[in-house]
Order: structure tokens, then C-alpha cells, then sequence
């Protein structure tokens, strides 16, 4: 799909004129493609890498265009994953268009950011802009989702919650990863400034723009360390949840199971029937001391079971 805008009164308008200042593609098909390689004269390598959401973030100086790989945060729709995603957008630069190409929709026309706009540098600043912000925003909603899973995981005897934990620590290392990358494309542009013909305005807003980047890098890779730091602690509240739970179970069972003795030995009418020649208080008794010294002996078995365990324990040591 191929989208047409101009610049007027300094602010993005959809056009139909052939000789438009921003063409957006967003998940071209074939015949799009080969109009984008025949017409604007790019390079097909190029074409593909804009396409291509594993794509690492980069910035080439042709000769007749700038070509930027940008990584930005994959619009999140809520699912029990809860897992963030980032893809890649190619931004093609030349004096007189820019053409942005995408596998997905994002907002990068209609939004209070792409006012006052002087030029195609500025407009391409500000998409720039806009892409970290957005990163901002899903670091503060992780953040915000971790909080609400903490609670949750603190009363849990399921794994659900944990693995949606972990799935967001992993979104945040992707996030640190795309960052860290659009970073490095911020520098090498800010260090080519001079030669992309950026106004003095449009070199104080890139400078703000590598600011924002570092921050953004900063507070993911905080809010990284954090998830990462206490997922064994959450994991270990889940198993004490789970032990006490078994504790409980034990209880009731310890409570219910002299009854159950009691019971058994109370309706053994086979054994009544093997002992009918000898009087049931000495054959019940007999039995019962019998069953006492069985115990006992599983005890003593037991105790030394496991003093054998920590002999060898200690001479390991």
C-alpha cells in the first residue's frame, strides 16, 4: 500500500501530486516494489533490508540518498504472552523526497509530533523522535505490567505468571538491543551533519535526539537488570506457596489418619476369621504390638538411612 503527503503550512497533508515530498510503503507488493527500484533508482539489497524485521540499525551515504535502517517498537496488541517486539523501518533520504518503507502501519503522518516541520531533514528527525518516545512509553507499560505481576505471582501456585515475567525481561533485551543500535545511527548521522546539509536548528534537535536515545537506553537496561535480578526470588515464592500448601494437605492428612487405623483394624473380619479359636482381645492385642514394633523398626531403618547420608556428606566435604 503507497501513501502520498506534502509539506504544507508546515504540516503533513495527504496529496495526490506525482512530484509529493513522502511516499510511505507499508508492506509493498511485487509490483510496488520493482515501481520503488525502477523510479527512485535504489539499490535492491537496500530494498529488502528495509523489509526484513531482524534487520540490524544503520545508516548508509550514497550518492544521491541517505538509507536508514531504524528499529522501532512493534505496535503491541494484548494477548497472555505479554510480550513486546520490535521490527525495522527503511527510510530512503534524497534532496527532494523521503520515502519511508515498512511491513506495518505506524503512525508517522497523523500525530500532534509532525507540526511545524521546515523540511525533510526535520521531518525526518522528528520520525526519529517519535520512534524513541515510543519506546519510552512501552518501557513504562512493561514496568507497570511487572508491578501488577508481582502481586499476582506473591499468591500464585501457577507458572503463568512467571513465564509473562520472564517474557517481558526478554522484551526488554530486545528493546536494549534496537536502542543501543538506533543510538549508533544517531552518531554516525550527527558526525555527517555538515555533509546531509542539517541547519544549525536540525543539529540541536539530533543532539537532543542522541540525548533522548541514551535515556531511553538507560531505563531499559535499569528496569532489565531489575526483572532479571529477582526472577529466582519469584520463582522461590511460588515454591514456598506450593510448600505450604503441601504443609497444610499433610496436616489434615496426619489428623484423619489415626481414623483411618482405627477403622481398618475394626473391620478386619478375615482376620476374625483366622483367629476364631483364640480370644479376640489377645488376637487383636497380639496384632496390635505387632504393627508397634513394625513401626519401630521402620524407624530405627529410616534414622539410619539417613545419619549413612550424613557421614558420607561429610567426608565429600
Amino acid at each position: 500500500m503507497n501513501k502520498k503527503f506534502d509539506i504544507v503550512d508546515k504540516s503533513i497533508v495527504p496529496s495526490e501530486n506525482e512530484n509529493n515530498l513522502i511516499d510511505f510503503f507499508i508492506n509493498p507488493d511485487e509490483k510496488e516494489k520493482q515501481s520503488i527500484l525502477k523510479n527512485l533508482d535504489f539499490d535492491e539489497h537496500a530494498l529488502s533490508s528495509a523489509l526484513d524485521p531482524d534487520e540490524i540499525s544503520r545508516v548508509e551515504f550514497e550518492k544521491d540518498y541517505t538509507f536508514i535502517i531504524w528499529k522501532c517498537p512493534k505496535n503491541y496488541s494484548f494477548d497472555t504472552q505479554l510480550q513486546f517486539n520490535v521490527s525495522s523501518i527503511g527510510i530512503f533520504l534524497t534532496t527532494n523526497k523521503i520515502i519511508v518503507i515498512m511491513n506495518e502501519e505506524y503512525d508517522l503522518y497523523d500525530r500532534k509530533e509532525y507540526k511545524k516541520i521546515n523540511s525533510l531533514v526535520d521531518y525526518l528527525l522528528k520520525i526519529l523522535f517519535y520512534t524513541i518516545r515510543h519506546y519510552v512509553e512501552h518501557i513504562k507499560a512493561i514496568n507497570m505490567m511487572s508491578k501488577e505481576l508481582q502481586e499476582k505471582i506473591t499468591i500464585s501456585l501457577e507458572n503463568k505468571y512467571l513465564v509473562q515475567m520472564f517474557n517481558l525481561s526478554e522484551s526488554l533485551v530486545y528493546y536494549i538491543n534496537a536502542i543501543n543500535a538506533n543510538n549508533t545511527v544517531l552518531i554516525k548521522i550527527k558526525n555527517n551533519a555538515q555533509k546531509l546539509g542539517f541547519s544549525t536548528d536540525e543539529i540541536e534537535l539530533l543532539d537532543d535526539l542522541i540525548i533522548e536515545g541514551n535515556q531511553c537506553l538507560k531505563q531499559a537496561e535499569i528496569y532489565s537488570t531489575i526483572l532479571g535480578g529477582l526472577m529466582d526470588a519469584r520463582g522461590n515464592l511460588i515454591n514456598n506457596n506450593m510448600n505450604m500448601l503441601l504443609k497444610k494437605l499433610t496436616v489434615i492428612n496426619v489428623i484423619f489418619l489415626p481414623l483411618n487405623l482405627i477403622a481398618s483394624i475394626g473391620g478386619m473380619s478375615e482376620f476374625s476369621m483366622m483367629t476364631q479359636g483364640v480370644p479376640w482381645q489377645v488376637s487383636y492385642s497380639l496384632f496390635i504390638i505387632s504393627m508397634i514394633f513394625l513401626g519401630w523398626l521402620t524407624a530405627v531403618w529410616l534414622n539410619k538411612l539417613s545419619n549413612d547420608k550424613k557421614s558420607y556428606r561429610k567426608k565429600l566435604k
